[in-house]
Formats: C-alpha cells, structure tokens, sequence
C-alpha cells in the first residue's frame, strides 16, 4: 500500500506528488496548450476555468495568461458588450464575472458594457414568490444551490466596481434567501428546492430534493466567502454571512472523508453503495474553508480540515513527463435527481468543473 505525505498529512493509497511543484501553474499551462482560448465559450465551467486563471496571472504576473483571457474577450464580446447570450439562466451569468476582470485589466469599454447587460437582465428575470431568482426562465420557481455562485458574486463584485449598493444588497439577501429554503439537518445543503412542489424530484410536502450532492453545496460555500470580500464592512448582511458559512463549516468537517480527506458524491451518506470521492466538491469546501480560516470567520481549530482537503485534492492531480496534467474523479455537469442519479454520473478526468474548483482552491492555499 502507498503511502502519501502532503503537507504533513498522511493519505493511504494516493501516489506521491512531486515536491515544489507549482500545481496551479502545472494545470493552467496544461490546460491552455490543450484549449486555444478562442475555443472556450461562454458557459459557466469555461468562465470557472477563465476565473481561476485569473488567480494564477494575479500571483504569478505571467503576461501568457492574460493574454489568454484577452483573447477569449476578443473572440467572445463584441464592442457594444453583446455575446449572442440572451441570459435566461444562472449558468450563463458567471461570464459576467470575466467581463469584470477584463474590464479592470483591460480599460475596454465592450467589458463594462458586456457586464452591465447581464445586471439589466435581471430587472426582468423571474423569481420565486419571496424574491429568490430562479435557476433558469423554464425552470418555474426553482432555487438550485448551484446558481448562488452563478450569480451572486458577480452581483457582489459588480456593485463594488460600479459603486452600485443595490446590487451588492441583493447579493448578499440572495444567498440568504437560498439558505433559507436548501438548509439540510445534516449540516450541509439540499441540492434544490421548487415551490411549486411539481418537480418529480421535489418533495410533495417540502419541495426539497431528496438528496446532497456534493459539488451543489461546494458552489453555495464558494460564492458566500466571495460575496463576503465584496461586501462592504458595515453591510447588515455580513454577520448572517459569515453564519452561513460557520455552519457549512462545521459540516465539511463532519463529513469529510477519513480515509483520503475528500468528500463524497452523496455527502451525508458516505457507506452508500457505489459512492465515491469528488474532486470538484473536495477543492471547493477546502477553499472555502481555506477562505474562512484567512479570514477569520471560523477559528484555527478548522486547519487539519482544510489540511486534509488539500492533501486529498492533491492526490487526484498529476503530471506526465511532458508536462501535462490529469485531475480525475470529477463529475461531469449535473442536473437534479435521487442518489442513484448523482452516483452514477461518470467520472471524468480534466473536465472543466474540477480543472477551475481546483486553481480556485491552489491558488488561495498559497496565497
């Protein structure tokens, strides 16, 4: 059996990673050599990817890499900011938060302009009858866990560029509105909810889905440590915020796996037959944890947690002679089902969900 020390934690089974190796810059140098800039889209698992290159250039000042978000700008935005996208779901409102990086990096006006119509758009995207915006326009009042980090730290983040306090507030109420609805007893989330009760997964008495599902909630913890930075000190929000990530908190280290210091697919039922570990999840509730720690909204005591995280992440990461990476055991995109359904998504090695959770995560444990 192999035995495996990263950062001091010992992980049975996992094979020894290269001492000093940059993994960040590993898995963006990897990944672009692989993905022309022009031919990402606009859907969120591109935008996540863009979003976590960002963090390397901030880090490593690489001009590679904002030549590579500058390309895909070009290619993608046109100079009145139109993409084609009508902006009818959460998903496809996490580009928003690329116009706002290019927009900084870049001083062109079509970023700004691109970011603003995805802010207008909401003015007539429906919502649930106590506020919250649904995940997508034929999705009749539905909340996903999901959609909190589609939306709201690009509202957060576009309120403090634009000095636009309304959108920052309804980030924050947003999140809270969310929580409200998807609090799970086990700590952690369910993955939906559907007032209506019509869905065939919702809950005739509740409207819940009847599960956790791992990446769902490592999205909602992701997005409140990042409206958290946006928001002003004084915002009334934040002491709830900063609850709500308390809370997860608390259940990422109830539920983390022992054995590899991952979580699972079905979270709150780890003897499940067939379950197994999920990188995608496991980067995001380290970072988020990782976040909540340099913060200071959870204490030190939180540390081997994240430790451990970090070291189980690592372990689904390598590098071939050529310099090309693997992360695997990431889920591939996930709609709303039972436990069976969620189980049976295929594993998928380098798909774009895990490659960004994963420079998320790297880059703010060595930030």
């Amino acid at each position: 059996m192999v035995l495996a020390t990263v950062l001091g934690v010992t992980l049975l089974g996992t094979p020894a990673r290269a001492a000093g190796t940059d993994w960040s810059r590993a898995v963006a140098d990897s990944t672009i050599a692989a993905h022309p800039a022009a031919s990402l889209g606009l859907g969120y698992t591109d935008a996540l990817f863009l979003l976590g290159l960002h963090r390397v250039y901030q880090r490593t000042h690489e001009p590679r890499y904002l030549a590579y978000l500058e390309a895909w700008g070009a290619a993608k935005v046109k100079p009145d900011g139109s993409t084609g996208n009508p902006y009818n779901d959460l998903d496809s409102m996490l580009a928003g938060n690329v116009f706002l990086v290019l927009a900084t990096e870049t001083g062109d006006a079509r970023y700004s302009l691109a970011a603003r119509r995805i802010h207008d758009r909401l003015a007539t995207y429906p919502r649930t009858t106590d506020g919250g915006f649904i995940h997508n326009t034929a999705f009749t009042g539905q909340l996903w866990a999901d959609g909190a980090f589609m939306l709201d730290p690009f509202l957060a983040r576009y309120g403090k560029a634009f000095g636009d306090t309304a959108s920052t507030t309804e980030s924050a109420d947003q999140l809270v509105t969310y929580f409200t609805h998807l609090r799970h007893p086990s700590g952690l989330l369910y993955h939906a909810y559907d007032e209506r009760r019509k869905q065939n997964w919702a809950d005739p008495v509740t409207g819940l889905s009847p599960d956790v599902w791992c990446r769902a909630v490592g999205w909602f913890g992701a997005a409140t440590v990042d409206v958290l930075d946006a928001l002003p000190a004084a915002a009334p929000q934040r002491g709830a915020l900063v609850g709500i990530v308390q809370y997860l908190a608390r259940g990422f280290r109830k539920w983390q796996d022992p054995a590899t210091g991952r979580w699972f697919q079905l979270t709150v039922k780890p003897t499940a037959a067939d379950n197994w570990t999920e990188t995608s999840c496991s980067s995001l509730y380290t970072y988020t944890l990782s976040r909540a720690v340099q913060r200071g909204y959870v204490g030190q005591e939180y540390r081997p947690v994240l430790d451990r995280g970090y070291a189980g992440v690592l372990a689904k990461v390598s590098q071939a002679a050529d310099g090309t990476t693997a992360i695997t055991d990431i889920s591939v995109g996930t709609n709303v089902g039972n436990g069976r359904y969620y189980l049976d998504r295929p594993r998928a090695t380098n798909d774009f969900h895990g490659l960004g959770a994963f420079l998320y995560l790297d880059e703010q444990v060595r930030g």
